[in-house]
């Protein structure tokens, strides 16, 4: 018998050569568009959410328990002290950059819906939610004993990663005046082990990551200039451009990832094949999202990460055959493969092409075209 072409998936796809790589790509061009077809259709991601999102709850996991101001965070030795290794506490991190920025999105819907950050706290709560949070190593008892679930692994790949996309933000944030005038000084606690990996105040943070701290600082100085004062000094109105400040957020984004993934490379020998290549092939996808200025918003978000692994990938699992995944989210996880192994094949030449593809507005639409041609066509 024949063997399936898919038989060694994805370790096969590792094993190809370009030519066979381009005749790969040219079969399954539709799971390719698969990962931009939510960034470039806003369209079709609407009908398909509007029924399916909010029959859950669409926030992260505990979102309502996290703090939701700096005030709500403890106080010692005049110092508000922020635990980043405690779930609920890093979340409530993500929670005053909602809360500080929701003013500049009003026109995107209400409730805060439509602010381009809720794909950062959506991430967290999907780490934790599938165990991507826990200790890998279980050398330590970090989110696996009695009362540890809120514990957050230092050895975690992707919480180290996180931490490039939720404590630096806020840090950058302060660093521009966002929160205004505090009243006490914030501390963010290092971890038991392994601090040098991190930094934990803006002055610290801009010794060691002075590039990743300024692109943050300048997104959140640009939220602050589209501030237009009104004669009433209770009434403010806000010019921002979405187009552009997804334009600060995906290069700051790209940024942070582009510095931590290969500071923490190492932590993936903790978990298995599938899932270490997994993380990196994420990464990778992100550069190609973040050209299309996909907006994370709650809504696009919630939808986009229902094709995610539900769970952490074990040795055994091989996409597009994981019997317990979505046909939708084995098709990702091959997507993603195939995206990041054929960007390698071209020394990084497909990610440029992508890029000038979409660098204009006129780009981006012949693309929105042919994915709503695709997404609507006959299936995979």
């Amino acid at each position: 018998m024949k063997a399936h072409p898919y038989s060694e998936s994805p370790r096969y796809l590792y094993k190809m050569d370009l030519p066979d790589m381009r005749v790969f790509l040219g079969q399954h061009s539709l799971l390719l568009v698969l990962l931009t077809a939510i960034a470039l259709s806003p369209a079709t991601v609407v009908a398909l959410t509007q029924e399916d999102v909010f029959k859950k709850d669409v926030y992260p996991p505990l979102w309502h328990q996290a703090p939701g101001s700096i005030e709500d965070f403890p106080v010692h030795g005049n110092k508000t002290v922020i635990s980043a290794w405690n779930y609920l506490e890093r979340l409530g991190v993500y929670k005053i950059l909602l809360n500080y920025s929701a003013n500049y999105f009003t026109t995107s819907g209400s409730n805060n819906v439509g602010n381009i950050l809720w794909g950062l706290p959506l991430q967290l709560g999907w780490q934790y939610h599938t165990g991507r949070l826990a200790d890998p190593s279980n050398v330590t008892t970090c989110s696996h004993g009695a009362g540890q679930h809120l514990c957050i692994s230092v050895r975690s790949w992707w919480a180290s990663v996180n931490y490039y996309l939720s404590i630096i933000p806020f840090l950058g944030a302060m660093e521009a005046g966002f929160f205004g005038q505090l009243q006490h000084e914030i501390q963010i606690l290092p971890p038991e082990e392994l601090r040098a990996d991190f930094c934990y105040s803006t002055a610290d943070c801009r010794s060691h990551i002075p590039k990743v701290m300024d692109a943050w600082k300048a997104y959140f100085e640009y939220l602050l200039s589209t501030e237009q004062k009104s004669e009433r000094p209770t009434a403010s109105s806000f010019s921002i451009e979405k187009d552009e400040a997804l334009h600060y957020l995906w290069e700051v984004h790209v940024a942070s990832i582009a510095y931590a993934v290969p500071k923490f490379r190492n932590s993936l020998k903790y978990v298995s094949g599938p899932e270490a290549s997994f993380g990196e092939n994420w990464a990778n996808a992100v550069d190609f999202i973040a050209a299309t200025h996909f907006s994370a918003d709650l809504q696009n978000t919630n939808y986009f990460q229902a094709f995610l692994p539900p769970r952490m990938l074990s040795e055994c699992d091989q996409a597009p055959f994981i019997s317990d995944f979505s046909p939708e989210q084995n098709k990702v996880l091959l997507s993603f493969c195939v995206l990041h192994k054929t960007n390698e094949l071209t020394g990084g030449t497909l990610l440029l092409l992508w890029r000038m593809a979409m660098s204009t507005e006129a780009g981006r639409a012949v693309v929105r075209s042919l994915i709503e041609n695709l997404v609507t066509g006959p299936g995979v």
